[in-house]
């Protein structure tokens, strides 16, 4: 069967089972040393200056538009 071919609800079933899959997973997902670097800037900017930046709903509004 392909996906196409699935109801909304299976197709929820489905993502709930592959994302409990991952999330049950012990692994981890190791960053490269490009995204560590890039992690640890943003944490440090972050410390010098908490009041910088954007609440959530600042965020959700200039995604989906509604400014």
């Amino acid at each position: 069967m392909k996906s196409q071919e699935l109801t909304v609800s299976e197709k929820i079933i489905l993502a709930e089972k592959l994302w409990d899959s991952v999330a049950n997973n012990d692994s981890t997902i190791e960053l490269s040393e490009a995204q560590e670097r890039e992690l640890d800037k943003r944490i440090e900017s972050y410390s010098v200056n908490k009041d910088k930046g954007s609440s959530w709903s600042e965020v959700k509004n200039r995604i989906i538009g509604n400014q």
